[in-house]
């Protein structure tokens, strides 16, 4: 009797483990998975069964492993109390046999392998899983109705609960070099896309390139050659008038066709109506409207009506896929020292990082980059060479880029005469010769500069 109870109670062993590997596979496999292993399978009918409901499939497995287990539980004991009188011995050799068993036999190796051998375990045991669910999937959906009342909540078969959850293994995934790092980063940026506005993708009022209304068409070529640009928004008496788009493919048409009059044709003759968006809008939604307009560049709107900057396709893309640089980008580091307390950097640099890069607080309200800052304090456009000075701080435009026509790099460095000063008084402020760039400050790796194409 001892042999049959323990021989019963292994086959049941085994069944569970069976089941396990088959619970763990099924969570491996998509209903999209499933109905490509149905495609190539003799069990088609059962796999394309199991991925019209695999919550219901996954219960009824599960219920009937918990049976086997308990089942195979039960005949251990009866086996022990035939050898061994006092039944609390019985009980604690009982659970210490059936909890290592269940353990190492059908908790974590039939898991295992399921999960690493997914595809081929389903397709074996795919018949065995629709029976399954045919005979006792009513009185696990009875548990599992049972169990929902017992506690409330919405019942849900996601696998991730949480964006938070989704990311998490995902990091885990790279980790374990199931996924690339850039594949990592395009999943890490297709979440974050969700919350970017536009103003943060924005190529920005100072640095648009525009055309006046009044410039004709032969004009126009010779900017579009000048600043590399294949789009110019067309203004009337100000940025903020907006009279629409020139295309450089219109232009260099109607240049192509000869036309007699065309050093007198006006660009509004040519412009395209324009596109405007809020600055608050959020950058999937600009970029499914920019599709469904066919257009390639929009102007962004602020909160008063004015020009905030420019959108384009590939600003929005760039947030998901990273910089796109063509042959006429040019890198540019965001600081390097060119002497003890005397740095270059982008003119796209933001304010507050350059305050940190000379250990002082350097905020605008209405400027973000050090260009901009440059430009504010100048009112003007900047050439190479004008200089201004902020918060003891000497701000020197250094080189334009011609083809583009705006700010590349500014020469920082500390007044000398503040300097002196501090020096003679014996101030604590940081001194001239501050080595250590700020925290995210890239003075090694380059980085390509937005533009407007």
């Amino acid at each position: 009797m001892i042999g049959v109870f323990l021989g019963i109670a292994v086959v049941l062993v085994a069944f569970g483990g069976l089941l396990a590997a088959t619970d763990a596979a099924l969570a491996a496999l998509s209903r999209v998975d499933l109905a490509d292993l149905a495609s190539r399978s003799r069990s088609r009918r059962s796999l394309l069964a199991i991925a019209d409901d695999i919550g219901a499939h996954v219960n009824a497995v599960n219920f009937l492993r918990v049976v086997s287990e308990t089942g195979a539980a039960v005949l251990v004991t009866l086996a022990l109390s035939i050898v061994i009188e006092d039944w609390w011995w019985v009980l604690l050799a009982s659970v210490l046999i059936m909890t290592a068993t269940s353990f190492v036999l059908v908790g974590s190796s039939p898991r295992s392998v399921g999960r690493a051998h997914a595809r081929g375990v389903i397709g074996f045991a795919s018949p065995l899983v629709r029976g399954i669910r045919v005979i006792l999937g009513p009185v696990a959906d009875l548990l599992v109705a049972i169990g929902n009342r017992v506690t409330p909540g919405r019942p849900s078969t996601a696998t991730f609960s949480s964006e938070e959850q989704l990311l998490s293994m995902v990091d885990e995934a790279t980790e374990a070099e199931v996924l690339e790092e850039d594949d990592r980063e395009l999943i890490h940026s297709i979440f974050e896309w969700g919350d970017t506005v536009v103003r943060e993708v924005m190529i920005p009022r100072t640095d648009m390139v525009t055309v006046d209304d009044d410039v004709t068409v032969a004009q126009a070529m010779g900017q579009f050659l000048r600043t590399g640009v294949s789009r110019m928004p067309v203004t009337g008496r100000d940025v903020d008038e907006v009279l629409g788009i020139l295309y450089l493919r219109d232009v260099a048409r109607l240049l192509h066709e000869g036309r007699r009059d065309a050093d007198a044709v006006p660009v509004t003759e040519l412009a395209r109506p324009a596109q405007f968006v809020p600055e608050s809008k959020k950058a999937d939604d600009t970029l499914r409207e920019m599709q469904r307009e066919a257009n390639h560049l929009a102007m962004v709107v602020d909160e008063y009506g004015g020009i905030a900057g420019l959108v384009t396709l590939e600003d929005l893309i760039e947030e998901l896929v990273g910089d796109i640089s063509d042959e006429y980008d040019r890198d540019v580091d965001d600081a390097t020292e060119l002497e003890p307390g005397r740095w270059r950097v982008r003119a796209a640099l933001a304010t507050d990082e350059l305050g940190d890069l000379f250990g002082i607080e350097l905020d605008d309200d209405d400027v973000d980059s050090v260009g901009g800052l440059l430009t504010k304090v100048l009112g003007r456009l900047p050439e190479v060479g004008s200089t201004v000075t902020v918060s003891g701080l000497v701000l020197t435009a250094e080189r334009t880029d011609g083809r583009r026509g705006r700010l590349r790099t500014v020469v920082v460095e500390r007044d000398p005469d503040l300097a002196d000063a501090e020096e003679a008084f014996g101030t604590d402020t940081p001194a001239a010769g501050v080595r250590t760039p700020a925290r995210g400050i890239r003075t090694g790796a380059t980085a390509p500069e937005k533009e407007q194409r």
